[in-house]
């Protein structure tokens, strides 16, 4: 590989962060520093000795410091071709540059600071991505530093190389570059459309990482990573069994948005994208044994997402080393932002399951974006739960569990519409769905099979006749209004007391008279939770 002597470097920055130490270091190596403007009089503060720009381009600083390295003198140190050019250099008496260390103006931090278009014009950097760009173009020669947190690297290099680079690692450098550079230019562009009331958008990801496949066998996947999102599922740390697939990935986001958010312990069963089993309260493995109640036969090969560290008493419920194997617990995928050792020991007797450390608390979702053919759909995120608690119906005022209600819209929020929850406080005092219709055209589908659902757990615990009374305790939530009175009817027949809806329908009077008329007490949110 072609190694190359630093003996000559540009430096050039606007974050002057790290930069003393990096020069002293060059100095070491006996290189020249070249610098400009602000930057050339810390280095000279702080003892460094520079060549000015200006002895290089034979020109001084201009108009403000618009002008300072555009040249033909400094583009040409960078992109001649050592060995192809090299005569015709000496012959223009040009030395070659061998190091860039450059950051741009910081037109996104004054993007983001909201300042007016004169200052954004004014952070507009033309020099610098002009040097990088050039040095960047000639990596084979020349090596380019845009980021900070690459210094050290860069002074490992040297040290490992007695001051010379390889053209592997400048081949690295100069990648990273021109993401640098196309991306302050998209931050450019977005920004000026913005001020001519343009709605553009411009996304990066990087960091492709195969999956296992995607949502079949045979097709090929891939997930990338968003730079600017720290908690991005493409950083999920998979400490044990088999690779992540597609599925795997949506389902993953699934379950971790439905437990984020919660003080208390909670946990996710999602199949299919669905939160099939979901519960929260004091006691983990209290919690964790109701979630899986909510559906016990889904929740086979489910992904389950908990949102504090696991412990070996919670993960003992799935009976992974029992000699019986008809009892062990398959699931896909279990999430935790920690592990005790224990628990993590025990998780790993089931040779293929994923273990995944992620914290849900690190997904704050703000906008969503949806590629369709040939589109991108963006939105706000779904972050509210309600805009009131009015009860509507007169003949039925009793005190309605608040927790509960909350419980239950964070559960059918996160269920495909239309959506239909039926959820409970046990004994225990913890919160748990206890049955869901999701995805049907039709509300009163959804509602049947919710209560459906509800009546099926309920007989693995108590008698039939016992249900209509625990019915009567429940709540139901819907993610959108009851356009008829049809879905109340049905679950005041089986025992329903309490319905919470956002309401919105220019039937909801004729709606609340039918719930009044049958004795269910009826509470509007104002907000709906629909999800496609």
């Amino acid at each position: 590989m072609n190694e190359v002597k630093i003996k000559r470097v540009l430096i050039s920055v606007s974050d002057k962060t790290g930069i003393i130490d990096l020069a002293r270091k060059l100095l070491e190596y006996k290189c020249e520093i070249i610098s400009t403007g602000g930057t050339r009089r810390i280095l000279e503060e702080a003892g460094i000795r520079t060549t000015e720009i200006s002895a290089v381009t034979g020109n001084p600083e201009a108009f403000g410091g618009r002008m300072k390295t555009i040249s033909f003198a400094i583009e040409s140190a960078l992109l001649f071709d050592r060995e192809k050019d090299k005569k015709e250099a000496q012959a223009l008496g040009i030395l070659p540059i061998d190091l860039v260390v450059c950051n741009l103006y910081p037109f996104q931090k004054k993007r983001t600071a909201g300042a007016e278009l004169p200052e954004l014009i004014e952070n507009i950097d033309i020099g610098g991505p002009t040097m990088l760009r050039a040095a960047a173009k000639n990596y084979k020669w020349v090596a380019t530093l845009t980021d900070i947190a690459d210094y050290p690297g860069f002074l490992t290099e040297l040290e490992q190389r007695q001051g010379k680079t390889s053209e592997e690692f400048r081949f690295e450098l100069m990648r990273k570059t021109f993401n640098h550079t196309a991306n302050y230019d998209s931050a450019i562009a977005l920004a000026m459309d913005e001020k001519s009331s343009i709605k553009s958008q411009r996304l990066y990801f990087t960091n492709g990482t195969k999956l296992r496949y995607g949502e079949n066998s045979h097709q090929e996947a891939y997930i990338y990573e968003d730079p600017s999102c720290s908690g991005s599922l493409a950083a999920l740390e998979c400490l044990h069994g088999k690779d992540i697939s597609y599925n795997n990935i949506l389902d993953i986001e699934a379950a971790v948005s439905a437990v984020s958010g919660f003080p208390q312990q909670a946990v996710a069963v999602v199949k299919h994208l669905n939160t099939c089993g979901f519960a929260c309260g004091e006691k983990q493995h209290q919690v964790f044994e109701q979630a899986w109640s909510g559906d016990p036969v889904s929740a086979f090969g489910s992904i389950i997402a908990f949102n504090q560290k696991l412990t070996l008493q919670t993960v003992e419920f799935l009976q992974l080393n029992a000699l019986d194997k008809s009892v062990r617990k398959f699931i896909e995928v279990i999430i935790a932002p920690d592990f005790d050792e224990k628990a993590l020991s025990y998780l790993k007797f089931h040779k293929n399951l994923r273990i995944v450390r992620y914290d849900p608390a690190r997904m704050q979702k703000e906008i969503e974006h949806r590629l369709v053919y040939g589109s991108l759909l963006q939105q706000t995120s779904d972050n509210r739960l309600l805009d009131k608690l009015e009860q509507v119906t007169i003949s039925e005022q009793n005190d309605v569990d608040s927790e509960l209600v909350e419980f239950g819209l964070c559960a059918v929020r996160n269920i495909r519409s239309n959506a239909i929850v039926i959820v409970q406080r046990t004994k225990d005092n913890i919160c748990r769905l206890l049955g869901m219709g999701t995805g049907q055209p039709n509300r009163l589908i959804s509602t049947k099979l919710a209560i459906d659902k509800a009546r099926e757990n309920l007989l693995r615990e108590v008698t039939d006749i016992e249900i209509a009374e625990i019915f009567a305790t429940c709540i139901l939530v819907s993610d959108a209004y009851f356009p008829f009175a049809d879905n109340i009817e049905i679950a005041a027949e089986k025992g329903i007391r309490i319905i919470v809806q956002p309401g919105g329908s220019l039937r909801d009077k004729a709606v609340i008279k039918r719930a009044e008329e049958l004795g269910v007490q009826m509470i509007l949110t104002g907000l709906r939770h629909f999800k496609h």
